[in-house]
């Protein structure tokens, strides 16, 4: 939270060491590389470097201090050092030393003044003054005259810590001895070697004219808001002469004590009315100064001050700079996670100037301030890339003025993927059907699972269990492809010996660790009619079975049962009886499903003794 401070003259030429920044940092020449550590200008313009190799901070960019900075001082060029990896931001600034590069100018090479030959020893006569862009010893410190009878010079200090000169008459002047004395005036600097300027004074004496004017006020105090437009009234002054006629008319001039001044404001020669010629900014100069003469027609002359305090008007919203921002995050990254470094600065002052930062919406993230102005964006909470997979956080900054003025910036942030979630069966038990026989590499179906998560975490590929040892070897009668579930039968199965089976399917993913799931796969083998029925009574072996039936039987009588049976299922294995052939077809029947043979009527003496019967068993099946 330390502000680092350092000190470089201006004018340093292209590479000049400024500092060491490593050292402060207790960092070395690798870590600094390592980190990409890089500087991040308060401004638009880079006038310094870092070398990452040595930690040296050096001049990038010749710096004018008057050209930054104009009469402000300290001067200073902020900035920032940013590391990475952790992400880190580090205060700084360079103060530009003033070396003395400007002379001081007069704005006119000749200053003419009239004055009363009646004015007396001791009477002080304001001069125009030098402007020297330099401060502090630099800037101009005294003035001085060359050698005359009549004057000599009195350096001045105001407010704002210039210097002005006024000039002393020392004895009476006569008019008909001497109508004019001309002297030279230096101003000189505080500057080693110190540096001058040179102007030529010429004093018109003029005939007697005994009253001079007499401002209401030797100070005027008044107060302007920055945004008051061009021609807006400042202040009126007025002064007054006793004499009559001409020697009684006032002129109102402003003193050229400054360009600055002469650029901002203009005055009415009659009325006194000061007005501005241009727009205020209270940012760029707070305070003026104006010297203001009344002169009479007679040549007399006074002055007076005019001190205009500008007002802040909150007219400069709040401005966001983004120094380092990671654009793509992981969705694991805990809370407190630093997303970006971000900077908040408002150019007005006070309550204009004073700002607050907050995030529009809901999301989880929050705002955390490392120093004056300076913040970071960080999580507030766990990510999931699954429900949202990026955000446009939107800092907004807003100053304390009335109205409050705002400002925004909108960050994207995407969330990168981690295999946090493990693909899912569409159903838990996938139930297919086979035909007993089908050939190998038939289709039976497809299983499907999906994962949530994106790229390789969210490609599944499938896989048989391998089974318990010692259990039935089902997974070698189907294969599941590995991309698309779809599963595919191995072998013809015979229902009679396999008539369903279950394996286990696992789905996973292509994640570091991968995830995976588990669905049952049951199949169910469809029975075909490959089995004919096979007699167990009579033998199948015995070319006839033989049955004896007395004489006297009656119709219904019980001769013989046949009993068969069919390996199939279902109607494949519903077996019917039938007489296909006999000796004498009438005398007996054969029950549809019980396979007994009955009289079909009483057995007579005229029937024969032996009787040869075919029996006929068939089941239901296609064909």
């Amino acid at each position: 939270a330390e502000t680092a401070r350092y000190s470089v003259p201006e004018e340093a030429e292209r590479g000049a060491f400024v500092a060491n920044i490593a050292k402060d940092l207790g960092l070395t020449g690798e870590e600094l590389l390592a980190r990409q550590a890089r500087l991040v200008p308060e401004g638009e313009k880079q006038y310094l470097q870092l070398n990452q190799h040595t930690g040296d901070l050096v001049v990038r960019e010749q710096m004018d201090r008057e050209e930054l900075c104009g009469q402000s001082e300290p001067c200073l060029v902020r900035f920032e050092v940013l590391l990475e990896s952790p992400l880190q931001s580090f205060r700084a600034e360079v103060r530009l030393t003033d070396i003395n590069d400007h002379a001081p100018v007069f704005l006119n090479k000749e200053i003419v003044l009239k004055m009363p030959e009646s004015a007396m020893p001791g009477t002080r006569f304001l001069l125009e003054s030098a402007h020297d862009p330099d401060v502090g010893n630099n800037s101009l410190q005294y003035y001085s005259i060359s050698s005359n009878e009549y004057f000599h010079v009195y350096t001045q200090r105001r407010n704002d810590g210039g210097r002005y000169a006024e000039l002393v008459l020392d004895r009476a002047l006569d008019r008909e001895q001497q109508a004019e004395v001309a002297f030279s005036i230096t101003a000189v600097d505080g500057g080693t070697p110190p540096l001058s300027g040179t102007a030529l004074i010429r004093v018109l004496v003029l005939d007697i004219n005994d009253n001079i004017p007499v401002f209401s006020r030797s100070l005027y105090k008044v107060s302007v808001m920055e945004n008051s437009s061009e021609n807006t009234v400042v202040v009126v002054v007025s002064a007054s002469d006793l004499d009559a006629g001409t020697n009684g008319e006032i002129v109102y001039s402003i003193v050229q004590n400054s360009e600055e001044n002469l650029q901002t404001f203009k005055i009415n020669p009659k009325t006194g009315q000061i007005r501005l010629k241009r727009t205020l900014d209270y940012e760029e100069k707070k305070t003026y100064e104006i010297d203001v003469q009344a002169t009479d027609g007679g040549g007399l002359s006074t002055h007076c001050k005019v001190e205009v305090q500008v007002k802040d008007v909150n007219d400069n919203a709040p401005e966001v700079t983004i120094t380092s921002l990671t654009s793509t995050l992981s969705e694991a990254a805990p809370p407190d996670t630093v997303v970006a470094l971000f900077n908040v600065r408002d150019r007005d002052s006070g309550d204009n100037g004073r700002t607050t930062c907050e995030l529009t919406g809901e999301q989880p993230f929050r705002i955390s301030l490392l120093a004056a102005d300076a913040y970071a964006l960080v999580t507030s909470e766990t990510l999931d890339r699954e429900q949202v997979e990026e955000y446009n956080v939107t800092v907004r900054a807003r100053d304390e003025g009335s109205p409050a003025l705002s400002a925004s910036k909108t960050l994207l942030v995407r969330l990168l993927d981690v295999n946090d979630n493990a693909p899912t069966f569409t159903q838990a038990i996938y139930t297919m059907v086979m035909s007993e026989n089908q050939p190998a590499g038939r289709s039976l179906g497809r299983l499907s699972a999906t994962d949530p998560d994106t790229g390789e975490n969210s490609r599944v590929r499938y896989a048989l269990v391998p089974p318990p040892t010692g259990s039935l070897a089902a997974a070698s009668f189907v294969s599941v492809d590995a991309e698309s579930g779809t599963v595919r039968s191995l072998r013809p199965l015979d229902y009679e010996k396999v008539p369903a089976f279950e394996v286990t399917v696992r789905a996973a993913d292509g994640g570091s660790p991968p995830l995976s799931a588990h669905a049952l796969l049951r199949v169910i083998v469809r029975d075909e009619n490959d089995n004919a029925p096979v007699l167990l009574h009579p033998a199948p072996d015995s070319s006839a079975a033989a049955e004896l039936v007395p004489r006297w039987a009656p119709s219904g009588y019980l001769v013989a049962k046949v009993v068969a049976v069919d390996a199939d299922a279902g109607q494949n294995a519903w077996l019917s009886y039938e007489l296909a052939k006999a000796t004498e077809p009438a005398l007996f029947r054969v029950g549809l499903h019980s396979g007994e043979v009955r009289t079909a009527r009483v057995v007579t003496e005229r029937d024969a003794a032996r009787q040869r019967l075919i029996v006929l068993v068939r089941d239901r099946g296609q064909p």
